[in-house]
């Protein structure tokens, strides 16, 4: 399949998992425990943790109206309960050759701070558990990111091993919110990013809009349209500091961190600004950092452009045209499908970068030939 021409890869596109799914496939020691989907209406990601009541969830309505509207787009995925087939149909409705999974109730499973790590790690267990069955229908098409619990490195390192077997596996999941205080650069964190970096896939970082009780930007709000304007492009700034300012791509040489659903346009900024820190303290702070933090996004990092996100045009002048990789976002409300590609193909880039962005970064980002 081509678009336009264009061969297409969906860095981070979203599966709608069903409300049982870790009913049914969790640990039977942890089932009373089992995160719960609600299904208020279609596309519901609501979750609903056992003994766990939501620290921060502002008002809904709008999204009840969202998915009213969206019926038309989504109706054969909706009449097909998001089974794998109907996300094959969506992908051939929109152009997309290859796509990678990332969760959508999924991304609410482990946003409790200081949860249990068995039931972390049987959370995340589940889950791909679910995955391999859910891509098994299309295995040329259908690839999937392993979800990583972070309340236990062990267990963390263990589960990517396990998903590292599969066919399905293509990088390892984390949200971007630090867990039990503890920042990313944090060494404990070590021997999971030395894991990831020997299997040669990503460490693929994504927000939720919501959470429980982690951390998060943005949670001060009371609304949405406050509330997500900051939490998913500012929780990556933060990773992005963590990682490059904390020294974790400098012993990690060969990871790879995708930075995804957050935006691009603030990556040329960000940067310049860490780069100017590093010149006025940071090369007495942190002597180990032998390059600047520019040169360690470029070498190792990758993040999402929005199918229309205008500002995003400024990535190429600041030499990073080969960090960007493209996204859909379906099915989310906040998705141009099944126009994303089309719109995408108005913004001001060369036929060049526009081939890197839509396949060749995601290719290389993806470990595909």
């Amino acid at each position: 399949m081509a678009k336009n021409g264009f061969k297409v890869m969906d860095s981070d596109m979203h599966v709608i998992e069903p409300g049982g799914l870790w009913e049914r496939y969790i640990d039977p020691a942890f089932k009373s425990r089992a995160p719960k989907g609600l299904t208020r209406y279609q596309g519901d990601m609501q979750m609903i943790i056992p003994g766990i009541k939501p620290a921060h969830w502002p008002s809904d309505e709008w999204e009840k109206a969202k998915a009213a509207e969206q019926d038309d787009i989504y109706r054969d995925s909706y009449r097909n309960d998001w089974d794998s087939p109907s996300q094959v149909r969506a992908m051939d409705r929109e152009g997309i050759d290859v796509a990678i999974l990332y969760p959508s109730r999924g991304l609410y499973v482990l946003d409790v701070d200081g949860m249990d790590p068995g039931l972390g790690a049987s959370i995340a267990r589940a889950y791909n558990d679910w995955m391999r069955d859910f891509c098994s229908v299309a295995p040329n098409r259908l690839y999937g990111a392993a979800m990583a619990s972070p309340f236990d490195v062990e267990s963390a390192i263990t589960e990517a091993q396990r998903a590292s077997k599969e066919t399905w596996f293509k990088a390892v999941f984390i949200r971007p919110n630090i867990v039990n205080g503890r920042n990313w650069y944090d060494r404990s964190y070590d021997p999971l990013w030395a894991e990831v970096q020997s299997l040669g896939v990503p460490l693929g970082f994504h927000e939720g809009a919501y959470v429980y009780t982690l951390p998060q930007v943005g949670s001060k709000f009371d609304t949405y349209m406050m509330h997500h304007t900051c939490c998913h492009s500012m929780e990556m700034m933060l990773a992005v500091v963590s990682f490059i300012g904390g020294g974790i791509l400098e012993r990690f040489p060969s990871l790879k961190v995708g930075f995804l659903e957050g935006n691009c346009s603030w990556v040329p900024w960000l940067v310049w600004r860490l780069n100017g820190h590093y010149e006025l303290s940071g090369k007495y702070e942190s002597p180990e950092l032998k390059l600047e933090p520019m040169e360690y996004f470029q070498r190792q990092c990758y993040v999402s452009i929005d199918a229309d996100e205008e500002p995003g045009k400024f990535v190429e002048k600041f030499g990073l045209i080969d960090n960007v990789v493209f996204s859909t976002d379906y099915p989310h409300n906040d998705a141009k499908y099944p126009h994303a590609i089309d719109t995408f193909l108005k913004m001001p880039f060369s036929q060049r970068s526009r081939r890197k962005i839509l396949w060749n970064n995601c290719a290389r980002m993806y470990g595909f030939n």
